[in-house]
This record gives structure tokens, sequence and C-alpha cells, in this order.
């Protein structure tokens, strides 16, 4: 029972906490970890599961539960926004395996799903609690995962965790954001006079600045190879605005001043796609970056409740059912104040039209708010976390 309440207690005050990554003002100071230090919360060995033996990895019988033929409940408890999905040769008769990887949220162990044998392994038992965000290399070897740590909660840690829980290194603390790709880790960091954005290889060496701006609240992202997405952090209340950099570290607006703006780039950079606010209701478009037009979609969410197909062709996106008019978007949905009941559509970007693709009130009873959303390089299964709950789901598409 005493562990139950103290589990109670760190979840609650996980909530509280969560969405400090959206919304706080981050410290201009950058610290590096002391050589040789961890500074992890904990270390040692992952707690037992049903049927297994405690600190062991292995197959874990029977803990995915199928809701329809082709919708599956992975994961039963939390984990942690943000997971990545790839492809594994099959046999010449058979078609690839699908690998879904992820961290549950309680203990920071790292698990794969695999969704055609339907079986889920826990690869790494190493205990990393309080973990907000995870964001993997394509290949799925390391994630790179953001905490909270000191008495109030101030400092964000950014710590590459490998799949199979040995190694790990530190990125520098108080990033304000990290985005991770095959190219390289974008790691910007700012304060009071602004930011700075700085490349680095996948194993943490060779830092390098890419740009720097006045702007003090900016989300970084790679909008293809050789260039990147920035845009001002979404509010309510404040006008933000979309840019292009490249490599030169040169900006070029794409979009806004436009309230409640969130924006995701295409694989290739070619296309980002824009959410925003008008009259207090959720819109959305496509831009082209080559040409930049604008392309008015018929439905309507936000940004980061969609998920691109590898090939550009495509989007997949939580939409939801009957938002509340009087809810301030994003900013409520963010902070955990207004929760979605979705429906996930498919936008075709050369045909510009939207198609249904599940509706959850026929496969299961539960209400979802999709966010995480992830699509395997061959656009065979969707996966996306319920951040009503924080259960991690599968759709065969």
């Amino acid at each position: 029972m005493r562990r139950i309440l103290t589990i109670g207690a760190i979840v609650i005050v996980l909530l509280g906490v969560g969405s400090y990554f959206y919304f706080s003002t981050d410290s201009a100071n950058i610290v590096v970890a002391p050589p040789g230090s961890t500074g992890l919360p904990t270390a040692g060995p992952g707690a037992a599961l049903p049927g297994e033996t405690e600190g062991a990895s292995g197959v874990l019988p029977g803990a995915p539960t199928p809701v329809s033929a082709r919708l599956v409940k992975i994961s039963a408890g939390p984990v942690v926004p943000g997971e990545v999905i790839v492809n594994k040769a099959g046999s010449a008769s058979s078609s690839p395996e699908v690998a879904i990887s992820y961290i549950e949220r309680t203990s920071g162990n790292v698990f794969t799903y695999l969704a055609r044998a339907k079986t889920l392994t826990r690869t790494s038992n190493r205990t990393i609690p309080g973990i907000q965000s995870a964001s993997w290399l394509p290949n799925a070897s390391s994630a790179f995962v953001r905490y909270l740590s000191g008495e109030d909660f101030s400092t964000i840690n950014t710590y590459a965790l490998p799949a199979n829980g040995v190694g790990g290194f530190f990125l520098p603390q108080n990033l304000a954001s990290v985005a991770v790709s095959s190219t390289g880790v974008l790691m910007t960091a700012s304060g009071v006079n602004g930011s700075t954005a700085s490349l680095a290889r996948t194993d943490g060496t060779r830092a390098s600045q890419i740009f720097t701006t006045p702007l003090s609240a900016i989300h970084t992202s790679f909008a293809g190879k050789s260039q990147y997405l920035v845009y001002t952090k979404p509010s309510s209340s404040l006008p933000g605005t979309a840019f292009l950099v490249d490599s030169a570290g040169r900006f070029s607006r794409i979009a806004g001043p436009l309230y409640g703006l969130a924006a995701l780039a295409s694989p290739s950079g070619k296309w980002v796609l824009v959410s925003y606010t008008l009259d207090g209701a959720m819109q959305m478009k496509l831009v082209n970056t080559t040409s930049g037009a604008d392309i008015a979609l018929p439905v309507a969410t936000i940004a980061d409740k969609c998920a691109w197909t590898e090939n550009d062709s495509s989007l997949y996106c939580g939409i939801p059912m009957d938002p509340s008019s009087n809810a301030r978007y994003p900013d409520d949905w963010y902070q955990g104040a207004e929760h979605f009941s979705d429906r996930v559509w498919r936008i075709d970007v050369a045909s510009r039209y939207a198609q249904l693709v599940l509706d959850f009130n026929t496969e299961t009873d539960a209400a979802l708010d999709a966010e995480a959303l992830a699509v395997d390089p061959l656009a065979t299964v969707l996966v996306f976390v319920n951040k009503n709950d924080g259960s991690l789901w599968s759709y065969s598409l």
C-alpha cells in the first residue's frame, strides 16, 4: 500500500511539471556535466514485471492487449512521449517486421514491441524515473531523454540513453529544445538575450554553432538535411512566427504572425504543416517551402498531434471531435487543462484531401487524445500515445 501511495505521489509531481518544457523561460547558462559523472536520479535494475525475474531482460508474454483486429494497446501504463518505429527485414515470403521502441515513464526502462510477432521485450532495465520526453535516433539505437532535476525542478538534463541501457552521455544542461536525426543532434540554448542553436554528431562530439537569434523562446527542428525549422513557442495570447533557417544561419519567414502557431516540417523540408487559431478556433494549412504557397486544409488540430510519412506524401493527425469553444488553444492542451476525443485522419498532400482512418468510437470505448504520433518508413503501422492516460497504442494501416 505504501508503494502504491508513493508511486501516486510521483505521478502527481510529474504531471505538475510536465508542461515545463512548453512554457518555461529557460536559463541562458549552459553547464556541461563533469566528466565521469552521471547526474541521473537513479541508476540500477528495473522493477520486476509479472512473470519476469527481477532485473532481467527478455520477452514479456501477454503484455500488449489487442483491442480490435488492427488496434493494439501496447502498454497499459504511461510511457514517455516520443517513440521510434523501424522496419526490420523479413523473410522472402513475409513482410518486414515493425519494431516499436519506447520508454516506460515510471521506471525509464526501454521496451521494444514487434507489431507482427506481437511480442514485447525489455531491452534495458536501467532505472531513470521522471523522464518527460524522448527523441530517438532513426535506427532506434539511442534516445535523447529529458528530465527535470534539483530541489525546485529548475534544471533540465538531456541524456543520451542507449536502447540496451549500456553507456550514454550528457548534453549541456538547460537546453531549450533538442531535435535528433541521422544528421546529428540539434541543440538550442535560450535566455533573455536570445537563442543559439548548435549541431553535434550523434555521439555528442564536434558541436558547431549554426545560428543565433534575438528570439528567446523558440522551438527548433530539422527540415531536411541542410535547413532547419524555427518557430516561436505557441501561445493563444501572442502571435507566433515560423522560419526556415539555411546552413549559413539565414532566416526566411514562412508563416505568421498567427496566434497559437505551431509547425511540423516534412522529412525532406519541402512542406511545413502550420497550425494556429483564428477567432478561438483551430486552423491548419500546408506551406510549400519552395514556392511559398499556402494550402488550407479541411481538418484542423495542433501540429504536435500529427506525423509525416517518410516520403512526404501524407500526414496522419489526431483530429479532435467537438473541441471546446471556451479553451485557449494550444495552451490548455499542452498544460493538460483540456483533453480531446480524437479520430485519426490521413491528409494526402498531392491530392489535397483528408480521409478518415481510425474512428476510436468504433474500435474501443476509451476516449483517445493522440500525441507523439509516428509512422514506420513503409507506412504500414501508426503508433501514438494517448495523452489522457499516457498509454501507447499501435494501428495497422
